[in-house]
């Protein structure tokens, strides 16, 4: 396995927290849910899945003074399991993500090739889409191919032991509410995980490297 960072949610139980101030994981942010603090590390998501999703509004958080220095990347808006339109809302909301100062993460959904990710404008590539694809052969061959490129890699939706073990070779970081049930005793079964993986040490090195 190879080290993964992941990113989780309710920061406010202490334990969370400690997690946080110990760079074991980091957090993931959007519009109205987990405000980021310095010296945590951290990832922008979107928020678009919610049907009451407003463009404006996350404009306007993703322009907050939020402490840029921990933030691995910014996801731009995507639509779930469908490439073609996450690609025409790359085309609109990308640039104002560049114009906020942050890495750009580029959602693949199913439907997605290599041949048809941007490739030279994204620095991440954020794995999401069904279920299905997510543990597809195509999914795997998009991650290995962002490696290849140089490319941080990311995987959403990962609630469970068996599919972190899944993406630890492939990902250099995972998110999911795994955390928001119970997160205090989540939090010893995520420990567990991190632990398999010995994740944190390597895997802030090349979150430095990624900013620099």
């Amino acid at each position: 396995m190879t080290d993964v960072l992941y990113l989780g949610t309710s920061p406010a139980d202490p334990s969370v927290a400690d997690a946080l101030d110990r760079l074991k994981i980091g957090l993931m942010c959007q519009p109205g849910s987990n405000r980021p603090k310095p010296g945590w590390v951290w990832a922008a998501d979107n928020g678009c899945f919610n049907a009451r999703w407003e463009p404006g509004r996350w404009e306007r958080w993703l322009n907050l003074p939020h402490p840029r220095a921990g933030c691995l990347f910014a996801t731009v808006p995507d639509v779930v399991a469908d490439h073609n339109a996450t690609l025409h809302r790359w085309g609109v909301y990308a640039p104002l993500v560049a114009a906020a100062r942050y890495p750009l993460a580029f959602v693949g959904q199913d439907g997605a090739t290599t041949a048809t990710v941007p490739w030279d404008e994204l620095d991440c590539l954020f794995i999401g889409g069904s279920t299905e694809w997510k543990l597809s052969e195509t999914a795997f061959g998009l991650a290995a191919e962002a490696t290849r490129r140089g490319k941080w890699v990311h995987v959403g939706r990962v609630n469970s032991g068996s599919r972190f073990a899944a993406w630890a070779p492939h990902a250099d970081s995972a998110d999911g509410t795994f955390l928001a049930f119970g997160p205090s005793t989540n939090m010893t079964r995520l420990h567990g995980w991190i632990d398999t993986t010995d994740a944190t040490p390597a895997l802030l090195l090349t979150a430095g490297n990624h900013h620099a």
